[in-house]
């Protein structure tokens, strides 16, 4: 049952992923993969936030559709590492290595602090 509720979250989080990608493509003001930024910044802060506020209640347990539905399939849906480093390599394709530099910083840096906002739950 548990690979329904993963196709379930993933269908959600990648059509969440590609409304972001189409509403940032209309709104692109400069270089910078904004689509992708959002995407991965909303997965982390729903992922962080489902272990800190669910965690501790047996939520993860293995009778749970939590972590199939939410972290696995909607996390899983709505991030994507693969268009980050693809983005990534396109803005150093074209030279723009301050650019590129920036987003691999920003993302890793703001993904890793969405998860320190409730580190201390979480330790």
């Amino acid at each position: 049952m548990n690979v329904v509720y993963v196709f379930i979250g993933g269908g959600i989080g990648c059509v969440l992923r590609h409304v972001f990608s189409t509403w940032f493509t209309r709104m692109q003001y400069f270089a910078f993969p904004w689509s992708t930024f959002t995407a991965n910044i909303v997965s982390c802060l729903v992922f962080a936030a489902s272990v800190f506020f669910l965690g501790e209640r047996g939520a993860f347990s293995s009778s749970s559709i939590v972590r199939p539905l939410l972290l696995t399939g909607f996390c899983g849906g709505l991030s994507t590492f693969s268009t980050f480093s693809f983005e990534t390599f396109e803005l150093v394709k074209r030279g723009e290595f301050m650019l590129a530099g920036v987003n691999v910083l920003v993302n890793n840096i703001v993904c890793f602090a969405a998860f320190l906002v409730f580190a201390k739950k979480l330790a």
